[in-house]
């Protein structure tokens, strides 16, 4: 019996091999892998490139060479290159005739692609092209180098060698209906994808395509901000979520309640609203925070401004049409167009209706917290933060032209863009007006030194007159109560004592008080930052201080007064010229009739 001839087993197919490895790695791209495409790679194409790897014609179609042997990761980026040149929209389909880009089109094109493969990485670039790219879009860069030429770097970008990577063709009806719209699906995709990364890195998703997928109502409006809202994106991407149905027991949250210095938005999950309405909620609350209102307080009831801050807050999210309204919340369209502080002011002639009013924390009870609930940490500037964000939010918006927003809320998010002057320069002003400087005199009986290129003009003298000349003095009352801090204390001292100086005052007229008022006198500018002694930090009674300038013999009656205190003291009647200098965030237990400088 004879042996039987084995045989011979099929060749492998190597580039065929590498070629559809380097296709599961573009397929494992989820933003790529949403671009509806075609492979081809027969040795009868006539459009795959002769010497490179890939073309792509406006039909969604990629023509590979037949049997160039690559890497996988090479194909990969060679695949990614023109499926990118669909997604921006190079080779968009269309009918009629067409008209093939010039070399000046083609190496624009690919040179942005290039760029863009930078940053979102997928395979293996080529060594052969540059580390870096010039800056500019295709139009831009088409234009510079038919003026200027192509720089030889640049000549030779694409993937199909020599020749063009980029092919438009006459969509025909027959082939598939309508023209598929390859640079849409690229950009919702790209949104998903980044959408997805926020999720990830908010700790909401384990992985791109694993972990839970399953979001809860509240983080799907949170992240239709940072995605498709760019007004409130910026402060969207920045703030936390915090759904804890105990902690809003505990602290009385019926819905939401939002803490600016900790950014965190706090929720409460038994709550059931769909989409819409939790857009409105976490939009509410985003703009509390954004907008300050808590620190816009000032001396007034904080639960009246809290509720008169929900006023114009929900008037301008109906006008933008933002998500839908839950039932319940205040909205009144008598109030379109005023602010918070207009809307307090009418609505606090009656304030035993209005106390029974419900915000989004419940009823009697405001949304704006005043600390975190949770445990203390460091923060941010926020004041640049949520000024930073909405000012950008806002040019983004208006440059997408996303729609027409209210004209109170551009209003106020351009007073944020220009933030109010420093406490110490406001203090230099209030020295500026009430305690002026002597002014010198010019003459020319005290001629001046004359310059060296024109010694022979003489010019008029500066001095100060021999003869006498008022003085300037002012009083400070300094609260030296237990409460009061010793940064605070030394802050509005030194600025004191060097605005003084500046000024020639010889000497100030202190008082410290705590528990009874003790007088130091006359005290010379310098001594009141350095070498002072402070006496008391028993409680906090200035009143006393007050009279004892008022009644003073030698204390000028136009002479004003500065009061130091930290809030927590005595109701204050002060006869004269007078100014308070006070910690940031904290109140006054009266309304001040003079000037309110915040220490930060």
């Amino acid at each position: 019996m004879s042996r039987a001839r084995k045989q011979a087993a099929p060749k492998k197919d190597l580039a065929a091999e590498a070629f559809a490895a380097g296709m599961q790695l573009v397929w494992a791209n989820p933003a790529l892998a949403s671009i509806q495409f075609d492979g081809c790679r027969q040795e009868s194409c006539t459009v795959s490139p002769r010497d490179g790897l890939i073309r792509v014609d406006s039909n969604g179609k990629l023509h590979a060479h037949p049997t160039r042997r690559a890497a996988p990761a090479e194909w990969a980026w060679a695949i990614a290159h023109g499926l990118i040149h669909l997604g921006f929209g190079h080779v968009a389909a269309a009918t009629g005739e067409r008209e093939q880009p010039d070399r000046f089109d083609l190496a624009a094109r690919c040179v942005v692609v290039n760029r863009f493969l930078l940053t979102f990485p997928v395979g293996q670039t080529p060594d052969h092209l540059p580390a870096s790219y010039p800056d500019g879009d295709e139009e831009q860069l088409a234009a510079r180098w038919r003026r200027d030429g192509i720089p030889a770097a640049y000549e030779r970008c694409g993937t199909a060698g020599g020749e063009p990577d980029q092919l438009l063709l006459t969509w025909s009806t027959w082939a598939g209906g309508t023209a598929p719209d390859h640079q849409l699906a690229f950009a919702h995709a790209l949104t998903r994808t980044m959408s997805t990364a926020m999720d990830m890195a908010g700790g909401r998703r384990d992985a791109m395509t694993g972990g839970p997928t399953r979001l809860q109502p509240w983080e799907r409006a949170l992240s239709w901000f940072v995605s498709s809202y760019p007004l409130l994106g910026g402060i969207a991407a920045g703030l936390t979520l915090v759904a804890d149905a105990e902690l809003a027991r505990a602290h009385g949250i019926s819905v939401a309640a939002v803490s600016t210095e900790a950014a965190e938005i706090y929720i409460n999950p038994l709550r059931r609203f769909d989409d819409e309405e939790w857009r409105f909620i976490l939009a509410h609350e985003m703009l509390h925070a954004a907008l300050r209102h808590g620190d816009r307080c000032g001396a007034r009831d904080p639960l009246l401004f809290n509720i008169a801050c929900d006023y114009v807050i929900n008037g301008w999210l109906c006008e933008m049409q933002i998500g839908s309204m839950p039932e319940g919340l205040l909205h009144d369209p008598e109030l379109t167009g005023l602010s918070a502080e207009e809307v307090y002011d009418r609505i606090a002639v009656d304030l035993r209706r209005m106390r029974r009013l419900s915000t989004l924390r419940g009823k009697g009870a405001g949304d704006i917290l005043g600390a975190p609930l949770g445990s203390p940490r460091d923060y941010v500037d926020l004041d640049e933060f949520y000024r930073r964000g909405l000012s950008r939010g806002l040019d983004l918006h208006q440059r997408q032209e996303r729609g027409f927003l209210p004209g109170g809320l551009v209003e106020e998010i351009r007073a944020l863009s220009h933030p109010p002057l420093p406490w110490d320069a406001e203090l230099a002003r209030w020295f500026d007006e009430f305690v002026p400087r002597p002014e010198p005199v010019r003459t020319y009986g005290r001629p001046a030194r004359r310059q060296a290129a024109t010694p022979d003009i003489p010019r008029a003298g500066r001095y100060f007159p021999p003869e006498e000349v008022a003085r300037c003095t002012f009083g400070v009352v300094l609260d030296t109560s237990g409460s009061m801090d010793r940064t605070l204390l030394g802050k509005a001292l030194g600025a004191i004592a060097s605005y003084a100086e500046a000024r020639d005052v010889p000497a100030a007229r202190v008082v410290f008080c705590d528990a009874a008022p003790h007088d130091a006198g006359y005290l010379p500018v310098t001594e009141i930052a350095g070498r002072l002694r402070v006496h008391g930090r028993g409680g906090t009674v200035l009143q006393p201080g007050i009279d004892l300038l008022h009644r003073a013999d030698d204390f000028p009656p136009g002479a004003p007064v500065l009061v130091i205190t930290d809030g927590w003291c005595d109701v204050l009647r002060v006869r004269r010229e007078h100014a308070y200098l006070i910690p940031q965030g904290a109140r006054l237990p009266f309304t001040a009739r003079g000037p309110v400088f915040r220490v930060r």
